[in-house]
């Protein structure tokens, strides 16, 4: 059997064995996240320069200090501080997190916000732009060097458990990843559509050996079948 996606969410097996799905953002939020963070340093710096102007020769000094926090500091210390959020970020739903799904640490950060200037090239965020759009997982070249991610964060839930009616033993020989594709439907299925779920079982119907809803219904047995619900 071959191990269909559910979806486009990257998945990362941590070392316990334990399977993480870790859902990629796209260009189109992460572009908003920043022009939402673009809006608020701006604005910020705007309101201190101002005061700072005030202060003749030596506000100007403090401004470039605060221009160079601002730009270069605001997006490190808020991902790495603030669970991998700026205020864009928080504000697009988006977090940054290592390419194991573990939290961004100090290293990562600098690295993914410096490399920034290499993304921008020639102009525009051309090359981060192509390099998000060439990747399968949205990541632009500061991410790739950085083994970061960005990530939607949804909202927490139990995992769902598979209908309760029909229990159906799985044919032997089943693989242990093919095992772990059949629980895996068990648990995300009920939160698909369900032209979605048929979509899936008809792909799995060589196991089954049945398509439509009762290709669903056969797989939602097996499930509970793994997951020990006789």
């Amino acid at each position: 059997m071959t191990r269909a996606k559910l979806d486009t969410y990257r998945e990362v097996i941590t070392p316990e064995g334990v399977a993480l799905h870790l859902p990629a953002c796209g260009p189109v939020p992460r572009a908003l996240a920043w022009a939402i963070d673009l809006s608020v340093r701006l604005g910020v710096l705007l309101v201190m320069l101002m005061g700072l102007g005030l202060l003749g020769g030596f506000g100007q000094g403090v401004g470039l200090v605060v221009m160079f926090i601002i730009y270069w500091i605001y997006p490190i210390a808020f991902e790495v501080l603030w669970n991998g959020q700026t205020l864009g970020k928080r504000a697009l739903g988006l977090r940054v997190v290592a390419a194991d799904g573990g939290p961004l640490g100090w290293l990562p950060a600098i690295t993914r916000n410096l490399l920034r200037v290499v993304d921008m090239l020639p102009f525009g965020y051309a090359a981060g732009l192509i390099a998000c759009l060439s990747d399968k997982h949205g990541r632009r070249l500061g991410d790739m060097v950085a083994r970061t991610l960005v990530v939607h964060v949804g909202r927490e839930h139990m995992p769902s458990l598979a209908p309760a009616q029909g229990v159906y033993p799985v044919p032997p020989g089943l693989q242990p990843d093919e095992q772990a594709a059949l629980a895996a439907f068990g648990e995300r299925a009920p939160q698909l559509t369900p032209a979605r779920q048929v979509e899936l079982g008809d792909i799995l119907s060589p196991l089954t050996q049945a398509r439509g809803h009762a290709g669903v219904l056969r797989l939602y047995g097996m499930a509970n079948w793994l997951m020990g619900r006789r």
